[in-house]
């Protein structure tokens, strides 16, 4: 069995940033792609941002230029930086590993708020 763990949600003005992290642990042997996904109230959860075990990435439209993923394939971590939050980015921030030999896992989720 696999476990995500996400840290770094919380409270931020607009046009602040927050940093948020997910590390995977338990029964890994490779991971293909590891992504950052968001619910929001009433919203179905969409994809954010995405990075493949070689570094390639592909973003929403809604954040591109405002956040950045990234990855330490060592750790079997990835990471979101995210600028200008605005008032469309709060949501529940959910991790995601998609594995070489089958398995896709899911974090628990970290809740992000934008105050304005």
């Amino acid at each position: 069995q696999v476990q995500l763990v996400e840290s770094g949600g919380g409270l931020v003005q607009a046009g602040g940033s927050l940093r948020l992290s997910c590390a995977a642990s338990g029964r890994i042997f490779s991971i293909n792609a590891m992504g950052w996904y968001r619910q929001a109230p009433g919203k179905q959860r969409e994809l954010v941002a995405a990075i493949t075990s070689v570094g390639s990435t592909n973003y929403a439209d809604s954040v591109k230029g405002r956040f950045t993923i990234s990855r330490d394939n060592a750790k079997n971590t990835v990471y979101l930086q995210m600028n200008s939050l605005n008032p469309e980015d709060p949501a529940v921030y959910y991790c995601n590993s998609d594995h070489v030999k089958g398995g896709n896992y899911w974090g628990q989720g970290t809740q992000v708020t934008v105050s304005s």
